[in-house]
């Protein structure tokens, strides 16, 4: 299975809801919160920034550390690596099914609520989570190191949570009506526990549009659009065919644009680089109905954020990467790595009339050098960062294709 170029977040369908809500019910009284052990109030813990996304140490049933994602855009503990299972010692586990975002089947999958999860000083007694049977997110290869799931509605709505992106600090403390918040107020609505927020934007030919999106910081991109009054989001005028990345059960094609403006409370950002996804795709699934997409980590992570579960509120203050550019990937080729934390990368996919295509890179090439720099000594972030370098730039790559080395020139282009 290809990796991820942007991800996209699960959606539940209704059995698995009834069912999970239906085996709580049936189950002894336990708390839906985490909490810190004595008089603690308050944790700092450090996290790995990994093309933008966060990825927190978190322990199950004692058992870790396992690498999760934070993620606003999910409700429930998501387990995506499998292979960890054994070790938990579950005893009891209830299949359901899971639709994607993308073309294909259902996905299978277990639920239990026998799991106990451990973040820094915190702990949760029986949270309610699903463990995708296969991992059909490919969350290690897009990321370059091993990932086995995702965390979030039950961490964020136990406490404060701040985030300091370029420091990679994650802070989290109870409750505190005393409490002073720093940066400007978002009110947002919890729905299906996650958060929504309205943002205004203005596509070239389409005017301002008032909109309502998920902030979903589990997602790598800027932000994407899916639906407006029942149809397809309104497309600007210059746009290119991009794949969006993988759902749940198969790929998601679409286009890539800019729009003229996006604003979110005061913040004005102008020519971001949003994603429109087919509507079939996306936006006609069940349960997607209450949004118009989602505001994804490429525009979070240009803020320092807190949000404040319990009361509904968002606050963002600006931070060192407020000014950086929206750029896209300027070379057309989606890397991936075969093996977590292995330091071989290889080409997945191939944009269209890209400068990769153009330059006579394949699919499944293995990049052993860029400008006579080894790739041993990179990670995923470091070649993104490169092919989004410049314009116009020039690029030595050296590839083994089946055992034969090769040398393709390419030339930079920025496509939108």
């Amino acid at each position: 299975m290809k990796p991820l170029q942007g991800i996209r977040k699960l959606q539940f369908i209704t059995s698995l809801s009834t069912i999970l809500a239906i085996f709580i019910a049936s189950s002894p009284a336990w708390g839906q919160e985490f909490l810190f052990k004595g008089s603690r109030k308050k944790n700092r813990l450090s996290f790995t920034l990994v093309k933008n996304l966060i990825v927190v140490p978190i322990y199950l049933n004692n058992t870790g550390p396992f690498n999760f994602i934070l993620d606003t855009g999910v409700s429930l503990l998501i387990v995506t690596d499998a292979s960890i299972t054994d070790s938990l010692g579950l005893k009891y586990l209830r299949p359901a099914k899971i639709i994607g975002l993308g073309k294909g089947p259902d996905i299978d999958a277990l639920i239990t609520t026998e799991m106990s999860v451990a973040i820094g000083k915190a702990k949760i007694q029986h949270i309610p989570a699903a463990i995708l049977k296969k991992d059909f997110l490919g969350l290690s290869n897009y990321l370059g190191i091993k990932i086995h799931g995702l965390l979030g509605y039950y961490f964020f709505n136990s406490f404060i949570v701040s985030i300091n992106y370029p420091s990679q600090v994650l802070r989290f403390s109870l409750p505190d009506p005393k409490m002073k918040f720093k940066g400007e107020q978002i009110p947002f609505k919890l729905i299906s526990n996650k958060p929504y927020i309205n943002v205004r934007l203005e596509v070239t030919g389409s005017g301002v549009n008032d909109t309502q999106v998920l902030v979903d910081n589990g997602a790598g991109h800027a932000i994407s659009l899916e639906r407006w009054k029942g149809k397809a989001f309104p497309l600007p005028k210059k746009v290119i065919d991009a794949n969006l990345g993988n759902g749940l059960s198969g790929s998601i094609s679409g286009k890539i644009g800019r729009l003229t403006t996006l604003a979110i409370g005061s913040f004005t950002f102008r020519e971001a680089i949003a994603s429109f996804p087919m509507y079939d795709d996306v936006a006609a699934k069940a349960l997607l109905l209450n949004r118009n997409g989602n505001l994804g980590a490429d525009l979070l992570s240009r803020f320092n954020t807190t949000f404040d579960y319990k009361n509904g509120n968002l606050y963002l203050s600006k931070n060192v990467n407020f000014k950086r550019p929206f750029d896209h990937d300027m070379s057309g080729l989606e890397i991936y790595v075969k093996e977590a934390n292995n330091k071989r990368f290889f080409v997945a996919r191939i944009e269209p009339k890209s400068p990769g295509e153009e330059s006579g890179v394949e699919e499944n090439d293995e990049i052993l050098a860029i400008n006579f720099s080894s790739t041993e000594r990179m990670d995923l972030n470091e070649i993104t960062r490169m092919f989004r370098s410049g314009d116009g730039k020039s690029m030595l790559l050296t590839l083994n294709r089946k055992g034969e080395l090769l040398f393709k020139y390419m030339r930079l282009k920025r496509r939108i």
